[in-house]
């Protein structure tokens, strides 16, 4: 990737509140039109990273550039050219979708306000409900909106923060296939999600812990790397197998899905002695291991190199 393809370009991205580190010498490419993923568990650094991207902080070392502008220098224009999603978009209840978008256009003075109010309406599919009141719509509405507020002064890149947290599957759903149509347009969307359905509708993804980067690549290159093989067991046999197993050489994750288990580790010959243990009594097949796997991997891994 060259210099002219990064929207986003950061090194060594840290940032302290006094004795915590709370994001620790993050290094985050993203390339221009992509959808990039950014996943961690609650707490790991992800709205603290991002709002440096947005220059609502300013790091205390490290830097860099999104839209090809300092975030240290030039985060007023950053600013300017960046929309920014939160987990909790404050809506006027008593105002309609169209009321509330015009009233956010006004306020930051924008100019062509119809025209713009217009085309975010069209653009998320919210020009049948305009004149409906905020406080009536569910919470995928009220995202929907929120997000075309974001996209009222033309950004070139958006910056979600868990913007499907608390919303139905299907109301997620159709949020993603908006993204995918903005990221078709040619914007750039940088979007944290815990979501692993939503992480395999990343183009690339980066997994931080602790503030620290921790993976970062392709779902497909992240599973590869992660060097883990993956079995998996059907029925309550398996099931009730999970303690044993979880103490078994060779194993070094037990996943449980309901009435499935996946067990997984990084030496296929030792994994695979371990789970024949128990293959007589119930369905046992080698499985090709998951973004899922890989993640609650990774964070016991970092984990375990907190506590040690």
């Amino acid at each position: 990737m060259t210099a002219d393809d990064a929207v986003i370009d950061v090194r060594g991205l840290t940032k302290r509140y006094g004795s915590r580190t709370v994001v620790d010498a993050l290094d985050l490419r993203v390339r221009r039109g992509e959808i990039h993923g950014f996943l961690g568990p609650n707490g790991s650094g992800k709205t603290t990273s991002i709002r440096m991207l947005c220059g609502l902080l300013t790091p205390d070392a490290g830097g860099g550039t999104a839209l090809g502008l300092d975030i240290v220098r030039e985060a007023a224009l950053i600013k300017r050219q960046v929309g920014y999603m939160t987990q909790r978009f404050g809506l006027y209840e008593d105002l309609s979708i169209r009321e509330n978008l015009d009233f956010i256009a006004r306020v930051y003075g924008m100019d062509r306000r119809r025209e713009r109010v217009d085309e975010a309406l069209r653009r998320l599919g919210l020009a049948e409900r305009q004149k409906q009141l905020a406080g009536a719509l569910s919470g995928g509405w009220k995202q929907r909106v929120a997000l075309a507020a974001c996209m009222l002064h033309e950004p070139r890149l958006l910056l979600l923060d868990e913007p499907t947290a608390g919303v139905d599957p299907q109301a997620r759903r159709t949020f993603w296939e908006e993204i995918h149509a903005l990221a078709a347009d040619g914007i750039t969307v940088l979007v944290s999600t815990h979501y692993m359905d939503e992480a395999e509708r990343c183009h690339r993804l980066a997994y931080i812990a602790d503030g620290r980067l921790l993976a970062s690549g392709t779902p497909d290159e992240l599973v590869a790397r992660s060097g883990l093989h993956t079995w998996a067991g059907r029925g309550a046999a398996a099931v009730a197998a999970a303690a044993a197993l979880e103490a078994t050489p060779g194993v070094e994750l037990v996943t449980r899905f309901g009435n499935a288990l996946h067990v997984s580790g990084r030496d296929p010959v030792a994994l695979e002695a371990a789970v024949r243990r128990y293959a007589a009594t119930d369905d046992w097949q080698p499985h090709a291991a998951t973004l899922e796997d890989v993640f609650i991997f990774l964070m016991r891994e970092a984990r375990a190199g907190v506590a040690a």
